[in-house]
């Protein structure tokens, strides 16, 4: 079974945020040959790939994910041959680059969509969605943005509303017409033709729409949320199939699709034999904090039984067709320490047990930009402070549904997009090491401590914890078992300890963590004649599990 594993089935995806990264200019934004200049610290984590959240052309409004031209390099990153030269560059050290497409809109400053406001009958009329008023004048449905305030924005050229899944400035990609859909697969295909290594697939679950009528409100501002209305709707998978085709296939890449809302049950028609990715980033395992709305300020508290039970559904899930991707956090989502984790945590604790599951399940683990570090959320005193957009509409909604500042900031302390776009750290020197000018985004007040610097040399670190573990799965009998084995769960009435069982050829790896700030006894027969691998502390009881231990036992059948 070895044998049959894919390149990236068998190595670690690393994401960068460019913009936090490093900057080589003095700019205080991070940049491509920044990116160039730390291949080989990333080498060091056992990555072979690396996904890059865009560096095209942007106005900047969402941080790039607002793309005004497919095929350029925005001269904040640097030029097409920095680019270049970072593909060159990494595939000499094997590790591939992936870009990030975002398909499912552009940004309102792109040709096509200039072109298409101009009129009703141009050449790109029809490449956005435009619609009617209602004969009251307003918005033609009740569709709230997922970044709050209507779906819907009036273009006075066109005497015609146009949809945006997201902010105003993000017009959604008109995806019923051939003519969109080829242009996307051509900018796509320019980029193979650069040598990339594949691609992660934004938003791709809303590209196609469902009628455009009202739905039940679900707030007091009388809207419903699009994400209800318009993700994964029945049609979306002949698209997608077409994409494949025209893309894909041929090509020696993985593909990740972002696909919020698709149900573990459901993967078998997105990844495998008979679906369009290879991979695709579900969030049963990160929304547990929003089951019915997405309002930061009423987030609900859930027992680990559920994060296992999402865990173990995808990983069933994938186990004979498709491939899972591993992560707890990304450019979108809070640190891993604060999320999954009780308040009074260690931090480098849970960073480690965290490390532990994230390079022990079946599948391909996605660390993020300072993950490996151990990073936590900043906390900053006001909303002003926020530079993300998704913040700030969070923000406005809870003070206009009747929440304290104090509420409403808590929620942003907690989920802000901010929490994961910090600077990375890389010294204890002015800014991290980060930048000689002025960061775009304040440097996190513990770099001094939570740095590559400080931590390369410790061997009780996070970063060397990440560098071991992710030596053991790729190296060694054990890897193959890591790589390659069955998933079983194991003391799943448990509400402290996840625990599993990887096997394969007789041979079992069996993984423990403690997810509580309390002792956590186990039934000691688990783990009888098993040999300890490696642990989150130096030593390990058979039968116990101290606060936020994570252990890992090998033993043979």
């Amino acid at each position: 079974m070895q044998g049959k594993l894919k390149w990236w089935q068998k190595t670690l995806v690393y994401q960068v945020y460019p913009k936090s990264f490093l900057d080589t200019t003095g700019s205080g934004q991070g940049d491509i040959p920044g990116i160039t200049s730390r291949l080989d610290y990333l080498k060091t984590l056992g990555v072979g790939a690396i996904w890059l959240t865009p560096v095209y052309p942007s106005p900047m409004v969402d941080n790039g994910y607002d793309i005004s031209d497919y095929t350029a390099i925005d001269p904040s990153y640097g030029t097409m041959e920095d680019m270049e030269k970072l593909i060159a560059e990494a595939k000499k050290r094997d590790i591939r680059i992936v870009m990030d497409l975002v398909y499912n809109h552009s940004s309102d400053q792109h040709a096509w969509f200039q072109e298409s406001k101009r009129s009703r009958d141009n050449a790109k009329a029809d490449w956005y969605i435009w619609r009617d008023a209602k004969p009251d004048g307003s918005a033609p449905t009740n569709w709230r943005g997922i970044f709050g305030g209507s779906a819907w924005t009036w273009c006075e050229e066109r005497q015609q509303y146009y949809l945006h899944t997201f902010a105003k400035a993000q017009p959604d990609l008109n995806w019923e017409n051939p003519e969109v859909r080829q242009a996307l697969y051509d900018a796509a295909n320019f980029w193979l033709d650069k040598g990339v290594g594949g691609f992660r697939i934004d938003a791709i679950v809303y590209i196609k729409k469902p009628a455009f009528v009202d739905g039940e409100p679900d707030g007091e501002d009388g809207m419903v949320g699009i994400h209800e209305m318009t993700h994964d709707t029945p049609g979306i998978l002949d698209f997608l199939h077409e994409f494949k085709a025209n893309v894909f296939d041929g090509h020696d890449i993985f593909t990740v699709g972002e696909a919020n809302g698709v149900a573990p049950s459901e993967l078998k028609d997105w990844v495998g034999e008979n679906g369009v990715f290879s991979m695709l980033f579900e969030f049963s395992h990160m929304n547990l904090n929003f089951p019915t709305s997405e309002r930061w300020y009423a987030a609900e508290d859930w027992p680990l039984s559920k994060l296992k039970g999402a865990l173990t559904a995808s990983q069933r899930a994938t186990a004979t067709n498709g491939w899972y991707p591993i992560f707890f956090e990304n450019h979108d989502q809070p640190r891993c320490v604060d999320k999954f984790f009780p308040a009074d945590a260690d931090p480098i604790l849970a960073a480690k047990a965290m490390a532990t599951v994230l390079l022990t399940l079946r599948g391909t683990p996605f660390i993020y930009e300072g993950q490996e570090l151990g990073y936590t959320n900043v906390a900053w005193d006001t909303i002003d402070d926020y530079n993300d957009i998704s913040s700030h509409g969070q923000y406005a909604l809870a003070r206009e549904e009747g929440c304290s500042h104090e509420q409403a900031m808590a929620g942003v302390h907690r989920f802000s997009r901010d929490n994961a776009r910090t600077p990375m750290q890389w010294s204890r020197s002015r800014n991290a090491g980060f930048t000689t000018g002025t960061p775009w985004l304040p440097v996190h007040t513990d770099y001094r401590e939570c740095c590559v610097e400080a931590e390369a040399c410790d061997e009780a670190s996070v970063l060397s914890y990440y560098r071991r573990i992710s030596r053991l799965r790729r190296e060694g009998e054990i890897a193959q078992v890591l790589q390659a084995g069955t998933y079983r769960e194991v003391l799943a009435d448990s509400e402290s300890i996840y625990a599993y069982e990887r096997s394969l050829d007789g041979k079992t790896v069996i993984v423990l963590v403690n997810f509580t700030t309390n002792n956590a006894p186990y039934d000691a027969a688990l783990t009888e004649g098993a040999k300890r691998i490696d642990g989150s502390y130096p030593d390990s009881e058979s039968g116990l599990l101290r606060p936020l231990e994570a252990v890992i036992y090998e033993k043979e059948d």
